[in-house]
């Protein structure tokens, strides 16, 4: 299906936003969001209100939030957190679906590309989210795209 998919990388503290092209070749950075835990459990987050406004600006199709899986293939403490994020975000987000992806290494990916391009301390914690929601992004495009090639 073409149209454009938001790849989301959630954190303790930040959510890394990246986005694909319409036809779903590149994924871009868009922007790191603080998280919102202070929100009262029957209002909608910032960080989510932020995250539906993109995808309508954006008008996305789809949502893909990368799942962290551990080494061993294990859902851990943080793999029931981004489940529970996921579930909550996927009603903010209806009827635009929102799917997981095993994200396995994606932050480290990134933050290895971004020391090579000279990317370090300040400068790389804020942009290292985004950098992990295009690793994300990227991952699922190209599985994607060898699934139906």
């Amino acid at each position: 299906m073409i149209g454009v998919r938001l790849g989301v990388d959630v954190g303790q503290v930040r959510v890394g936003v990246s986005r694909s092209d319409p036809h779903g070749v590149l994924a871009t950075p868009v922007a790191t969001l603080a998280r919102d835990l202070t929100a009262d459990p029957d209002a909608v987050p910032t960080d989510m209100a932020e995250l539906k406004r993109l995808v309508s600006e954006a008008e996305a199709v789809e949502v893909v939030i990368g799942l962290p899986i551990n080494l061993a293939g294990k859902h851990g403490p943080a793999a029931v957190h981004v489940k529970a994020y996921a579930q909550r975000l996927a009603d903010v987000l209806a009827p635009v679906p929102v799917a997981l992806t095993d994200e396995r290494m994606s932050t480290v990916v990134a933050s290895r590309r971004l020391s090579e391009r000279g990317v370090r301390g300040k400068r790389q914690r804020a942009v290292v989210d985004q950098a992990a929601a295009v690793e994300i992004l990227q991952s699922w495009l190209d599985a994607q795209r060898r699934r139906t090639s």
